[in-house]
């Protein structure tokens, strides 16, 4: 509600489409002849007058260079208005202003009820045809539907849905505005018109098919297409991504996963698969080798080697990690990893480093009569999207800001585009006495050992418990309070900036909070995400370019010992129990990890650590015993049989791993978080 001062005259303006002066006057009837003169003139205007718009041209209008198109009609629980459409949106205004008048002084004051929405916070605009409009008699009349929503009052309100049905008494000009809404809102550039969705029946409290029948009514509105998947086993998503051609895939505009983090992990995982082609990291033996010149060319050297011989014995062998119905990937097998499966690219790769391999030109034109099809990643079309309905949805919390289905559906529908860092795993033993190939794995948002391993070990035990397992757990574990022997290495720059919070292991000797620098947390349009998004390529022999370009020197650093947790997070990790997540100013698209190292300390100040985890405003990280490295990639060996990662939230058995951060390797539907 605006209040507007005018003596003796009442201002009306338009979203964007002029100013009328109307001269007051206490009998309504003159205002509605004046509005009756209004609709006269607009004979002038082609084929316009028999709907009975209005066309009001801006004098100076900032918003919009074209005339607003208005007409009276009625609008639901209202009255009558004026409805005004311009290339941005829609507004309307009472036509009858008798109730809203009050006078002082001889000075009229008017509170006007005038109502906005734009196209872009209009997700679905339906023709409903002859029905009753409330607040005129219950008059039948020909409708329309406006689907539009309201952004929440703060950062973690939801959206909250809105409905404006319009009506007109004759069809032809009701049909008429909404062709023309339809045609504006068809400009609207980026929304998805075909969809694959994965539920997951069991995920949370058993709330996957109950979250996706309240969020379904909105993508049938929008005219979007969505094939749906109900989940049966786990690895059904993993599946059906990973046996899907890229002819299929580029059918869709976008993949959907209704449930939690691990099912979204699945989903990533089963597109990247096979569809990632940048090569392995160095394996942590790799990092001492003499051959300083390029130690990643040699290891790719070995690893087309393997291709080659796996050319001969190809398997594929699933290990199921987890019973039916559970929201859970199971570990990929040598013959599914990253370079390791067999397909066009495989050999394509064992040709480009070995000349010697015999295969025909007419081989090598028959494997690529695809190419034009070929999905790989990054790309700039697919987009992945998760409507929230798991225990924890830290990944939607860290990249919308709320735990709400509404607003996440509303932002895959509008066609919202963020793009999205990835971890890839790399496995090379299971156990230190195993010999294995190497597999690859995808995390999204955080990869944990140690503490973090444990308590997703120990939760499965529990299911039954729903989300309050990860509590009693989390417990469990705390009070058995366990440390491992470890290494790792992780990349540093060497020259860091004055803003870098990177921290060096050894620089402090008390196990005191220390004083932390400011961060600057990732919110929408973030000036740290905005950018390019290249795979940067930081390990092939010391010196790498940054995301933005600039050259930088990078090394090697260690440190060993004993650690009561080792985590890697991609994005912040917010969620409902850690409002602030594990780093706080943990970028979405920066191209770096957030290696947090806890190392061997008395119980009390672990719980310390723990605690500060659940209150805003607090940093966990500030004790000596903590290290945090913002780093490109690291490694981690272990030498016992019981190493277990949590990826996700799902477990991942592995004592030798690499990790590192995939630049902007996958776009999500979403906006990040406001501020």
């Amino acid at each position: 509600m605006s209040m507007i001062l005018a003596p003796k005259l009442f201002l009306r303006i338009g979203a964007g489409a002029g100013i009328s002066l109307l001269p007051t006057t206490s009998s309504s009837s003159y205002r509605r002849g004046r509005l009756a003169s209004c609709r006269r003139l607009s004979s002038g205007f082609e084929g316009l007058s028999q709907l009975g718009f209005i066309l009001f041209q801006p004098r100076d209008s900032t918003m919009d260079s074209a005339p607003a198109l208005s007409s009276t009609l009625f609008l639901d629980r209202v009255g009558e208005v004026v409805l005004s459409l311009n290339p941005t949106g829609l507004s309307w205004n009472p036509a009858s202003i008798d109730s809203e008048e009050t006078f002082c002084c001889q000075m009229m004051f008017h509170s006007e009820a005038e109502t906005e929405i734009r196209f872009s916070d209009v997700y679905a605009v339906e023709f409903t045809g002859l029905g009753l409009i409330n607040g005129h008699n219950s008059t039948e009349m020909y409708r329309f539907v406006v689907h539009g929503f309201q952004r929440g009052k703060n950062s973690t309100s939801p959206s909250v849905l809105s409905t404006y049905t319009f009506g007109h008494r004759d069809s032809h000009t009701c049909q008429e505005l909404f062709d023309q809404i339809n045609a504006c809102m068809k400009l609207q550039v980026g929304r998805p018109k075909n969809l694959l969705v994965f539920v997951h029946p069991q995920c949370g409290k058993g709330n996957g098919r109950k979250t996706w029948e309240v969020v379904a009514p909105l993508f049938s509105r929008a005219k979007v297409t969505t094939k749906v998947t109900v989940t049966q086993r786990a690895g059904h998503a993993y599946d059906i991504l990973k046996s899907s051609t890229d002819r299929e895939l580029r059918s869709f505009d976008g993949i959907i996963a209704v449930g939690g983090d691990g099912l979204f992990n699945e989903v990533l995982n089963g597109l990247l698969s096979s569809r990632h082609k940048d090569p392995y990291p160095p394996a942590p033996t790799r990092l001492n080798t003499t051959d300083v010149k390029d130690p990643l060319q040699l290891h790719v050297y070995e690893d087309s080697k393997n291709v080659r011989n796996s050319l001969t014995g190809h398997s594929d062998i699933f290990v199921e990690t987890a019973l039916k119905g559970e929201d859970r990937e199971p570990l990929l097998s040598a013959s599914e990893s990253h370079g390791l499966g067999i397909s066009k690219y495989s050999v394509y790769l064992d040709i480009y480093f070995f000349s010697s391999v015999n295969i025909t030109i007419h081989s090598i034109k028959r494997l690529y009569t695809d190419q034009s099809t070929a999905v790989s990643f990054p790309n700039d079309w697919l987009r992945l999207g998760i409507i929230p309905a798991g225990s924890t949805d830290a990944i939607v919390i860290s990249t919308t800001g709320v735990r709400d289905p509404i607003t996440s559906a509303l932002h895959i529908i509008l066609g919202k585009k963020i793009s999205l860092d990835v971890a890839q795993v790399v496995r090379w033993k299971t156990t230190p006495s195993s010999i294995d190939t190497p597999s690859v794995r995808y995390a999204a948002s955080f990869a944990g050992y140690g503490f973090y391993g444990d308590v997703i070990k120990e939760s499965e035990k529990y299911r039954w418990m729903g989300p309050s397992r990860y509590d009693f757990t989390g417990t469990k574990v705390f009070l058995e309070h366990r440390a491992y022997e470890a290494e790792i290495g992780f990349l540093e720059a060497k020259a860091i900036d004055a803003d870098d919070e990177t921290l060096v292991a050894g620089t402090h000797q008390t196990l005191l909070p220390r004083r932390s620098p400011n961060k600057r947390v990732c919110l929408t349009k973030c000036s740290v995400c905005v950018g390019p998004t290249k795979s940067t390529q930081t390990l092939t022999n010391g010196s790498s370019c940054s995301s933005d370009g600039h050259a930088e020197d990078w090394r090697w650093l260690r440190s060993k010992g004993r650690f009561l947790s080792v985590g890697a997070a991609v994005i912040s990790c917010r969620n409902e129990r850690a409002p602030d997540g594990l780093v706080v100013d943990a970028h979405l698209s920066d191209g770096f990890l957030h290696l947090i190292l806890v190392k061997d300390c008395p119980r009390p100040f672990y719980l310390w650590h723990l605690t500060k985890l659940t209150r805003r405003g607090s940093n966990p990280l500030d004790f000596s015993f903590v290290e945090h490295h913002k780093t490109r990639a690291f490694t981690f060996v272990a030498n016992h049989d019981s190493s277990v990662w949590n990826l996700d939230g799902e477990l991942f058995q592995a004592c030798q791993v690499t990790v590192r951060a995939c630049h902007g390797l996958i776009n999500l539907f979403a906006s990040g978080p406001e501020a």
